[in-house]
């Protein structure tokens, strides 16, 4: 199996969640991704190639969100979640690892579990809502719930990468609007929603392992300004990208690197 990756399904009384894990080593690493119009089923070993540099030192779990989702499903719900799964698969003292929506759901972690948490990685996200996500999320709300899958995919591109990139892959979006879809709309909405309870900024105090904020200049999503608040009220370190946006842990070849860096040297 490419870099061990492996699919799994965990129950936890009346939730149950997708997750996978690869890698080889023995420190556990926590990623929570962002908002996802599909998910993470069958998508361990894409996932694992996309992070191997992790895979030598540590045995990373990455974790979907529950299977069944209120309408009114909270951030801090959904981070209680994770530390659900994490306390059934003995899980303690690991470096995370959140990324936008997944970012939100860390801080919470971090916030209530202090213990589970050794370091923390923020990237690309907020700790309080503004304009720029209200805005965004509402707007991705519309789309989906009118169907509009094709402008979905194509605001979300639009938003979330920079210029150059979307130009690139402008004549393959009707083929991710088919790719993309929502496989249950009403579940992503949820989520979606979910973006705006994050609430997580005059709680930041309560954070007491090493913090790592990175993030865009050019966020179109939660706007730069957000990763910039996070860093401030933190004291914490952090790395910002003049010319990208929301996209850029997949848009930068050294986003890996400059986590991995932190994570193994501070």
């Amino acid at each position: 199996m490419i870099y061990n990756a492996k699919e799994h399904i965990l129950k936890i009384k009346d939730i149950q969640m997708n997750y996978i894990t690869f890698g080889n080593g023995r420190k556990p690493l926590v990623m929570i991704q962002g908002l996802s119009t599909r998910g993470i089923k069958g998508a361990a070993v894409s996932l694992a190639y996309m992070y191997r540099i992790f895979t030598r030192d540590y045995k990373v779990y990455m974790f979907d969100r529950r299977e069944n989702i209120s309408e009114i499903i909270t951030v801090r719900e959904l981070a209680s979640d994770i530390t659900a799964a994490m306390d059934m698969l003995g899980i303690t003292s690991a470096d995370v690892f959140g990324v936008s929506q997944g970012g939100m759901i860390a801080q919470y972690l971090a916030v209530d579990r202090p213990d589970l948490v050794n370091k923390l990685v923020l990237a690309v996200t907020l700790s309080k809502n503004n304009e720029t996500v209200k805005a965004v999320i509402n707007d991705w709300i519309k789309m989906t719930e009118q169907n509009n899958i094709k402008h979905l995919i194509m605001d979300m591109a639009v938003k979330m990468y920079s210029g150059s990139y979307v130009k690139r892959y402008l004549p393959f979006m009707p083929l991710l609007a088919v790719l993309q879809k929502p496989r249950n709309v009403p579940r992503f909405t949820a989520l979606a929603k979910a973006c705006l309870t994050c609430n997580a900024y005059d709680e930041l105090d309560k954070i007491q392992c090493p913090v790592f904020v990175i993030g865009g200049m050019q966020d179109k999503v939660v706007s730069g300004r957000a990763s910039m608040e996070i860093a401030e009220k933190l004291g914490c370190k952090i790395f910002m990208y003049s010319d990208l946006g929301h996209a850029a842990y997949e848009e930068a070849k050294d986003f890996n690197q400059r986590i991995y860096d932190f994570l193994k040297y501070k």
